[in-house]
């Protein structure tokens, strides 16, 4: 599925019955930003805002920017955040220039074959010096693979191929299983 076929009204439920161990990984990901003193952040596929609530549930005076390649997703997570910056853009474009607490993103990442995944983190560690990535990763076991992956609009990599790529552009990387194909990436720029 394209993400321009993403219903907002539909999103919460098809992530919830095509991805077992979506509300664990949403979560993981906003335990991840423990410790963090965050003032401003920025998301990589904000969709309908799941994320960024439960983001903002623990760091709630932080100013949030967000990109998405959906219009509609985007229509959606501005009547939940609508305090929020939120812009449409895509993961191969630009990103926004001003430094940032955090980055996260959740389940957007794998729609990047290997050297755009290369290249986004590079971007990345230009902008921030904290990085949180929950996504669909290649298990290490193929009996773990849970979640159908098309291998066309899906292309995720493992943890492993991930966390060398985030070591490459400056990151120290600790890697979360959430479920054998979801992890969480917490990643720290080297001082």
């Amino acid at each position: 599925m394209s993400c321009a076929e993403w219903n907002p009204d539909t999103y919460l439920a098809q992530m919830n019955a095509e991805i077992p161990g979506y509300e664990e990984l949403e979560e993981a990901v906003a335990a991840a930003t423990a410790g963090l003193s965050l003032q401003t952040v920025l998301e990589l596929g904000t969709g309908t805002g799941e994320t960024a609530l439960r983001v903002l549930a623990r760091h709630p005076g932080a100013r949030w920017t967000g990109i998405d390649a959906s219009e509609p997703m985007l229509d959606r997570a501005r009547e939940r955040l609508p305090n929020a910056d939120l812009r449409l853009g895509r993961l191969e474009e630009p990103l926004p220039a001003e430094p940032f607490d955090l980055v996260v993103s959740a389940l957007a990442v794998h729609h990047l074959d290997a050297e755009g995944k290369r290249d986004l983190f590079n971007r990345v560690a230009q902008v921030t010096h904290a990085f949180v990535l929950g996504d669909v990763v290649v298990p290490e076991r193929p009996e773990d693979a849970a979640i159908e992956i098309d291998g066309v609009y899906d292309v995720p990599s493992s943890a492993a191929e991930q966390g060398a790529w985030l070591e490459d552009a400056g990151f120290d990387v600790e890697v979360t299983p959430v479920r054998g194909d979801l992890s969480v990436l917490r990643c720290r720029k080297r001082r």
